[in-house]
């Protein structure tokens, strides 16, 4: 099975994670929308899915979930990559590994009810000097460029005879 994924079905697989990051771009993108573009407060900018199901933006745990899908998604799809494709990739995985574990230190603060610097709230540690709709919009941004770049060098190597 992890052959094939990396192999023959490395393509399908690659889109169906893209399907994913893309889907969750939105969200943000939507909620920056809400803020900037319609004022709305922080807390009611909860994104298309926070709309009807606000318990979801609201819920550390979706969010580490899926930070550790991405993570999961850099780490399995990686072996399929080549070159410099591959180079883009590793670079959005390690960008994305300290943001798991941004997302992993907001969860356990969600858990145990303590909390960083004495905050009323879950906070990471580059939070304390960017608020959070922002940073996330920046990690998002961060992690997501090199894999375009990635995909598109793949892209292109697969369109390339030999």
């Amino acid at each position: 099975m992890w052959a094939a994924l990396n192999g023959r079905r490395h393509g399908t697989a690659l889109w169906w994670f893209m399907v994913v990051v893309i889907a969750h771009w939105a969200e943000h993108l939507a909620q920056a929308y809400q803020i900037y573009v319609l004022g709305w407060p922080v807390h009611h900018a909860l994104g298309v899915l926070g709309m009807p199901f606000p318990w979801l933006v609201h819920s550390e745990w979706l969010h580490y979930g899926y930070a550790l899908v991405m993570l999961a998604g850099l780490v399995l799809l990686r072996p399929g990559m080549t070159g410099r494709a591959r180079t883009w990739w590793t670079v959005a995985l390690w960008i994305q590994v300290w943001h798991h574990f941004e997302h992993l230190l907001l969860l356990l603060q969600a858990l145990t009810g303590h909390h960083l610097a004495g905050r009323p709230v879950p906070t990471s540690l580059v939070q304390l000097l960017v608020p959070r709709v922002e940073l996330h919009l920046f990690y998002n941004a961060v992690v997501f460029v090199p894999m375009v770049v990635a995909v598109v060098l793949r892209r292109r190597s697969a369109l390339v005879p030999a």
